[in-house]
């Protein structure tokens, strides 16, 4: 059974930076895509971005440029690293994988972006 926990949350000023990490029980070099979703209050979980198993990644435009996706396969964890936060980036963030065409989440990790 994969498991996927997040780490890396908390209380960042606007502007500030902040790196969240998701290490997985199973080798992430088999998952066919490691993604991160958020879901601010009141809204819908959306994807923030993903990065397939060869590399390359890809990210919903409002953080293009500001959140950069990045993996450790020895350490078999996924980062998130985030710059330039705003208040709209505040949300809950969960890591999820695919492995043999299932799609596994942690339990996420809270972000809070406030003065």
């Amino acid at each position: 059974q994969v498991q996927l926990v997040e780490s890396g949350g908390g209380l960042v000023q606007p502007g500030g930076s902040l790196t969240l990490s998701c290490v997985a029980s199973g080798s992430i070099v088999r998952a066919n895509i490691m993604g991160w979703y958020r879901q601010a209050p009141g809204k819908e979980r959306e994807l923030v971005g993903f990065i397939r198993s060869g590399g390359s990644t890809n990210y919903r435009d409002s953080v293009k440029g500001r959140f950069t996706i990045s993996r450790d396969n020895v350490e078999n964890t996924v980062y998130l690293q985030m710059n330039s936060l705003k208040p709209e980036d505040t949300a809950v963030y969960y890591c999820m994988g695919t492995y043999y065409g299932m799609s596994y989440w942690g339990g996420g990790t809270l972000v809070t972006v406030s003065s």
